[in-house]
């Protein structure tokens, strides 16, 4: 990592992680997204496609040569080892992809969108600060049910695979609190702005 302020933002499923990562990149952060990161190298050519149908076999390939994402996330939920398996695939090239876009980044400071930041482990190490984007889970289950169209217990299921919200929150340098109105989060937004523009 540049020697540099790198903020690592992470948050539950429907806490608003990319709206307020929207809003520190029009502050002037740069923003690197490990989600689209991992979507690049799992989309048709992608960089993990060889490795991933190699492990997995060609059926794990939709008629765009991407990933099939349904069929995968069902196994992954089903086979605990499969999903170690991808991981081991995955994560080292999202790695590598994360830190040389960070590296090429010209904004003040540095923010990693990372999702599952704090249950992967080790991206801990490579940041400054952790920003943690936090609300009510009733408030979670609300907008995914309304964003995605799932079921409850489908929601209630991927929360289930992340951290609690505790020890997400334990993990925390700096807390936004998205449970409210969009507009409580601009003040939010700004002060953590300005706090780490001043902070290295």
């Amino acid at each position: 990592m540049p020697p540099r302020l790198v903020i690592g933002l992470t948050g539950g499923i429907g806490s608003g992680k990319s709206l307020v990562a929207n809003m520190f990149a029009e502050r002037g952060a740069s923003i690197v997204d490990t989600d689209q990161i991992a979507h690049s190298l799992t989309g048709p050519n992608g960089a993990a496609m060889p490795d991933i149908l190699a492990e997995f076999g060609a059926q794990m390939a939709d008629s765009r040569g991407a990933m099939d994402r349904a069929q995968m996330r069902e196994l992954v939920f089903r086979e605990p080892a499969a999903k170690r398996r991808l991981e081991a695939i995955l994560h080292p090239m999202i790695r590598a992809a994360t830190e040389a876009a960070a590296a090429d980044a010209s904004g003040a400071y540095v923010m990693l969108a990372i999702p599952l930041l704090v249950e992967s482990g080790s991206w801990k190490q490579r940041v400054s600060r952790v920003l943690v984007i936090d609300c009510p889970e009733e408030v979670q289950v609300a907008r995914v049910m309304a964003r995605n169209g799932l079921a409850e217990e489908q929601v209630r299921a991927i929360m289930a695979a992340q951290v609690p919200r505790a020890v997400r929150l334990a993990a925390a340098d700096d807390v936004i609190d998205n449970g409210g109105r969009i507009e409580d989060l601009t003040p939010q937004v700004d002060r953590l702005h300005d706090f780490y523009q001043q902070y290295l």
